[in-house]
Formats: structure tokens, C-alpha cells, sequence
């Protein structure tokens, strides 16, 4: 294809939305006059180029175009200025956030305590006094939180609305249910550092809680039924930690995979249900620790632009990142005007809030949709709230 006639192809096809991948050279380039013409259109490209002709689906406004040596396209966002995470609600020592409870509230882990928080921004105390939760105020205690699923050959079933907290200074987990009683759930092997919490809700690991933990530089992995018994899934697996979770059906080669960040490496890996171990993507951002890929969550089904996603800023003095011990929110018209859609994987570094989002079908696609505030110290999971 000429030049000439590959330009007048890329202006047809951004009119369209689309741009068509297959039948170009590595070697075609797209101008900047026409990137800025595109600008404002719905065009994205993915997959991998073919001399048949396919369709790159449009979901991001004001990208620029370009084929690799590989004959791989790929897409870098244009935008003048990415979205900005907010703080929302002051919190001091917060950790951690999980996914919403059937009322609509989020558990928040800060302080060593618990908390339930309103998307609305109400906040109430959660599971005080006799019997109820308190851990060391300085401890990572990540949380997962339980939907009603029986586990297969387990003869038992997680219970709606518990939540499920790493303790670190004896490894294992506590449960805490929907009243606020707590009791401890699980041990894990000593030596061990958890460090991430997710549940199975695809299947693929039987629908277990599943936990990473660091060992001697690597990380293992663990599986644990509803009794509270420990299944090793993997040793000695990539390095990593932070806001685990599991893909959806939707993503790719990598669903139901457990996705985890490493932020001294600045990649996002897979691990499978035998113990293999692949990466993703490489974020692209800032890499190191307390720097890099720290906080990941899956964007819903249903997900709209009444919704809102939510991270925590932990407040840690004498950082270069010291934080600002809120909540920091990111509006969901916002990140639907960015192109993110249900089953987008969101991930933010540690330092800054950096974020990505990830798109996985025949091939994985990044583009950079937010930043936090320059203090920010990010933790734990993303997790969002789909508005009312």
C-alpha cells in the first residue's frame, strides 16, 4: 500500500471510528496532523497485524497510531491531561478497601481497625469491643471480601459479606463476618510474608481464597477452602505483591488466572492454577520499591458513569511518597470517557498513583488514563462501587 493511499485509508476509517490494521507495511507511519485530526474519535488498536483486513475496535479518544517491527499494533494515549485520583475522604493509616457488601458499603482496613464506608462518603465503625478485629496499626493487612460460594469437595461454603484479613506478624488470615465477630481462619507456614488477598470467583483455583505470600526473595502462593485449610498452588513464583486479583472470563489468555503486580520489576504477571507463572504486560511506569506497580482490581460488569473507583493513600512520613491518609476516588464518568470498560484491569504504582488500564483478548493493550497526587503512597487493592 502507498503512503498516500494509507493516509487517505487512516482518514477514512477514523470517520468510521476504526482504523483498519491488516494490509499495512511495518514501516507506515501515521503524521501528527493526522493524529490531531483523529483526536476526539473513538479509535484503539490491538491484535496483531494480518494481510487480511481486521478491525481495531474504538474505545479510547485521541490516540496515536503506530505499527512495531513486530507488525504489532499498538496504541499510546494522546491525552493532554490524564484524570487525577481525588482525595475523598481523610482516613488516617488506611490500608486497604474491598469490594462492595450487598448494602452497598466498602470494608476499610486503617489503623489496625475496620471500618465500613459509604460510597456516599458516610463512614461508621466496624467489628469493635469484645470479639471483634484489631491488628498491629502499622501492618499491610489486605482484605478480600467473601460472595456466597460452595467449594467444590470441600463440603462447605464461604459466607456472603465476611472479610477475610491478612495478619502478618503470625502469617495467616482472619475472617470477620457481617457482625463484626473475628476469629482467626487460616495459618500459613512460618517464614512466610503475605503480602496479597484475593478470592477465586472464575473457578479456576476452586473457588478458594487465595493468598501470596513472600519467601526469600519469590513469592508462594496459597489456596484455602472454606474450613481454612491450605493448599500450596505455587513456590518460588515471580516476585510480587499488593492488590491481587483474579481475571475475569473476558481477559484474554489470562482468565482466571491470579494477576499480580511486582514493582521492583514494573510488571504485571499470571499465575495459573498449576503454578505457572507468565507476564503480562510491562506496565511502562516507574519501577522500584515503594515506587512502582502496587494496586490492581478488575472494573465490574454493569460499570457506569454513576460509579466511582477507590484507593487507598496510606500516610507514610518520611517517604518520598508520604501520602495523604485519605481515600483517593476517580469519578466513573470520567473513566468511561476514557475508554475503561468492564473487565479492564486498573493498576496504580505505589508512588504517585500512576494508572494504567489493561486490556486483554488476542493481545494485551495498555494505555495510561490517571494520575494521583505527587505525594501519593497507594495500597492495596483497587475496588469500585457502581453508584445508584
Amino acid at each position: 500500500m502507498k503512503p498516500r493511499r494509507c493516509r487517505r485509508t487512516f482518514r477514512k476509517c477514523v470517520r468510521k471510528g476504526v482504523w483498519v490494521c491488516g494490509g499495512l507495511p511495518t514501516t507506515t507511519t501515521i503524521t501528527l496532523r493526522e493524529r490531531m485530526r483523529a483526536a476526539g474519535r473513538r479509535v484503539f488498536a490491538t491484535g496483531r497485524v494480518r494481510h487480511t483486513k481486521r478491525r481495531c475496535r474504538g474505545v479510547l479518544p485521541g490516540v496515536g497510531l503506530a505499527l512495531t517491527v513486530a507488525g504489532v499494533c499498538s496504541a499510546q494515549t494522546m491525552r493532554a491531561s490524564p484524570l487525577q485520583w481525588v482525595p475523598f475522604l481523610h482516613l488516617p493509616g488506611v490500608v486497604d478497601l474491598s469490594g462492595a457488601r450487598h448494602d452497598g458499603s466498602l470494608t476499610v482496613t486503617a489503623g489496625g481497625q475496620l471500618f465500613l464506608f459509604q460510597p456516599s462518603g458516610r463512614l461508621l465503625t466496624f467489628a469493635r469491643g469484645p470479639g471483634g478485629y484489631a491488628t498491629s496499626p502499622g501492618a499491610e493487612a489486605y482484605l478480600a471480601l467473601a460472595r456466597r460460594q460452595r467449594v467444590p469437595g470441600a463440603h462447605c461454603a464461604f459466607r456472603r459479606d465476611d472479610v477475610y484479613a491478612l495478619e502478618v506478624a503470625r502469617p495467616g488470615v482472619v475472617v470477620v463476618d457481617a457482625s463484626g465477630k473475628a476469629w482467626p481462619f487460616a495459618a500459613l507456614p512460618e517464614g512466610t510474608f503475605p503480602n496479597g488477598i484475593t478470592f477465586d470467583e472464575v473457578g479456576r483455583f476452586g473457588h478458594r481464597l487465595l493468598v501470596t505470600a513472600a519467601v526469600d526473595g519469590a513469592t508462594n502462593v496459597y489456596a484455602i477452602d472454606c474450613r481454612g485449610r491450605v493448599r500450596t498452588v505455587a513456590e518460588q513464583a515471580p516476585r510480587a505483591e499488593g492488590g491481587i486479583a483474579v481475571a475475569p472470563r473476558s481477559f484474554g489468555r489470562y482468565a482466571g488466572q491470579l494477576i499480580a503486580p511486582d514493582e521492583v520489576g514494573g510488571v504485571i504477571v499470571a499465575i495459573d492454577a498449576r503454578g505457572r507463572a507468565s507476564t503480562v504486560i510491562v506496565s511502562g511506569l516507574a519501577s522500584g520499591g515503594d515506587i512502582g506497580v502496587e494496586s490492581a482490581g478488575f472494573v465490574p460488569a454493569r460499570f457506569g458513569p454513576r460509579g466511582s473507583a477507590f484507593l487507598a493513600d496510606r500516610g507514610t512520613p518520611g517517604n518520598p511518597h508520604p501520602g495523604t491518609d485519605s481515600i483517593l476516588r476517580l469519578a466513573g464518568e470520567g473513566l468511561v470517557s476514557a475508554g475503561v470498560h468492564s473487565g479492564d484491569l486498573l493498576v496504580a504504582t505505589e508512588g504517585g498513583a500512576h494508572t494504567i488500564a489493561v486490556r486483554c483478548r488476542r493481545a494485551c493493550t495498555v494505555f495510561r488514563i490517571a494520575d494521583g497526587p505527587a505525594v501519593a503512597h497507594a495500597e492495596g487493592h483497587i475496588v469500585f462501587a457502581r453508584g445508584r
